[in-house]
């Protein structure tokens, strides 16, 4: 058994991070992270961990490399500090989408990061609602993989009129994930048929599985990046007489104008968590309701300090 316990933030999320402890019921402690002029990242544990059980909460979100580069660092300054056990907490796990060789020439590089983090001394690494679950496989320390569905489920039937509702997965690939919260919500579920052109970030929505018409459609995936193609799989879902349309992710990274193509879209409402932070802009825009996972990774937190099950979490 640990006798300390230690939460400690990089720069990527920390009102994230400052929640989790309140939850935790201890103080973040107290590290300097910050960059020198010449761009070097620099890291300063300024107290005794020695002995400790630490945790790092830090998603590797935009940007992307300076935060991954600041868990790097901070698992080395926490190692050669002399911490008994080095946790990760990256709720958003960046490079997550690279994760099999379906082009020749290209890195798998969700499995390079699991290498790094490796290497540089990480003992554990927790992590919420990845782009696929083999990316567990790629590390060779325990990978704790926790999911937002029972937060939006909880939220869902006790904000939403489930009366009509059917679940959509944007496409066959996150079909296991929408059917999951389906079968919490016990409604329908439908499924669109998405192909991407070429190498652009850019897709097609040829056809909708399921019957839609007159629904409520909660449309479900685990990261909403650009938002394209999202927005049109919600105007699909429209001309297919869907009544109102919903959307969630766990991770909103909501990059480039995402912003803009969801306020023009038919969706009502945007769920996401704050795995990663908002700008000032995008926090204004109505559409979007931000779900904190706050106590859930705080839970999980004290429960592997105290070498427990987390099964409570995925109810």
């Amino acid at each position: 058994m640990f006798s300390k316990l230690k939460i400690f933030a990089g720069n990527a999320n920390i009102e994230l991070a400052e929640e989790i402890a309140k939850y935790a019921g201890i103080p973040l402690g107290d590290a300097d992270v910050f960059k020198f002029s010449n761009d070097n990242t620099f890291v300063k544990i300024n107290e005794n961990v020695r002995g400790a059980d630490t945790f790092i909460v830090q998603p590797t979100c935009y940007p992307v490399n300076d935060n991954l580069m600041e868990l790097l660092i901070m698992i080395d300054a926490l190692k050669r500090a002399s911490a008994q056990r080095i946790n990760c907490v990256i709720p958003m796990f960046g490079y997550a989408r690279s994760d099999k060789k379906d082009q020749t020439g290209i890195p798998i590089t969700a499995k390079l990061v699991a290498n790094l983090l490796t290497t540089a001394g990480a003992d554990r690494v927790i992590s919420m609602d990845l782009h696929s679950g083999q990316i567990q496989g790629f590390f060779d320390i325990p990978v704790d993989h926790l999911l937002s569905t029972p937060i939006f489920t909880r939220y869902f039937k006790a904000n939403l009129d489930l009366s009509d509702i059917i679940v959509v997965s944007p496409d066959t690939g996150g079909t296991a994930r929408a059917r999951e919260l389906a079968q919490r919500l016990n409604c329908g579920l439908a499924v669109g048929d998405k192909r991407r052109l070429g190498n652009e970030d850019k897709t097609v929505i040829t056809n909708i599985i399921g019957n839609v018409k007159d629904k409520r459609c909660i449309l479900f995936d685990d990261i909403i990046d650009t938002g394209g193609s999202l927005c049109e799989i919600a105007k699909v879902l429209l001309r297919k007489g869907a009544k109102e349309i919903y959307a969630a992710a766990a991770h909103g990274i909501l990059s480039g104008v995402a912003i803009q193509k969801i306020k023009k879209s038919p969706i009502k409402k945007l769920f996401i968590t704050n795995s990663v932070p908002l700008s000032e802009e995008k926090k204004k825009c109505e559409k979007i309701v931000q779900l904190s996972i706050a106590e859930l990774l705080a839970i999980a937190i004290k429960k592997i300090h105290i070498e427990e099950s987390l099964s409570i979490l995925f109810r």
